[in-house]
């Protein structure tokens, strides 16, 4: 997976993406972040890319010139996903990740100031996409949890594929509680079930527990779970403790 990130702010991209998962992941070619500078294609003299809106108004719009050329530099790749950072954009979430996980390539536009001129979006042909319904200084942040969260589910990333079929949103349910040592901490102790050694009950115990726990905290998205195409074993489980 390729991520071009078109920012007048590129070593916080790049900064940020050399801990972790990610740096392991570039490391072994799973992952490659590119950043580019659209004032590097300024034409103006002092690099200026942003200008006054017309109409007026307060703040300054990022020019289309500098964006675009910025843009076009980019190799495409045949699979690729050109998205710009908007809070007017559709919000992210899992499914979006996952839908960005099967593409080669994901171009990321961060903005500044009040926002982009209108035509860079149109001439992109950008997807907008927004973490939440709230506003920040730009859009370098919002990138970066787009970055990790895709780059998590590409395959190798993680070392191990089940790490995170059972996360929190990943079939549209909460993860379920996990437990390390010691076996009993302030009078607290680690559910029976998980030392017995049989994995059927533990696997059996996690599916409940992922059902109780969206119940609980996301009952939303536990109705929702529950009007989706529902395996056999979901049926069973859901019936078997009366929440079905």
């Amino acid at each position: 997976m390729r991520f071009d990130v078109i920012s007048l702010f590129p070593e916080t991209v790049a900064k940020a993406c050399d801990f972790s998962i990610i740096k392991r992941a570039s490391e072994q070619n799973l992952v490659n972040v590119n950043c580019i500078n659209p004032r590097d294609f300024s034409l103006d003299k002092h690099k200026k890319v942003d200008d006054t809106p017309y109409g007026g108004g307060a703040g300054m719009l990022l020019a289309c010139q500098p964006y675009l050329d910025a843009y076009k530099s980019v190799e495409k790749f045949e699979n690729s996903q050109t998205i710009i950072m908007s809070p007017q954009g559709k919000v992210f979430n899992q499914q979006m990740a996952n839908e960005f996980a099967k593409k080669e390539q994901l171009i990321i536009i961060c903005g500044h100031y009040e926002g982009f001129d209108e035509r860079i979006i149109q001439k992109t042909n950008a997807m907008e996409v927004s973490i939440g319904d709230f506003v920040m200084t730009g859009g370098e942040f919002p990138a970066l949890c787009i970055i990790d969260s895709v780059s998590r589910l590409i395959k190798g990333a993680l070392g191990d594929e089940e790490s995170f079929e059972y996360d929190s949103h990943y079939d549209g349910l909460l993860e379920h509680p996990h437990y390390t040592k010691p076996r009993e901490y302030d009078g607290i102790e680690v559910p029976e079930v998980l030392l017995s050694g049989n994995h059927e009950k533990i696997k059996e115990w996690r599916r409940l527990q992922q059902f109780i726990n969206t119940k609980n905290k996301r009952p939303d998205m536990f109705e929702k779970f529950l009007k989706s195409e529902l395996s056999d074993y979901d049926k069973k489980l859901l019936k078997k403790n009366n929440m079905l």
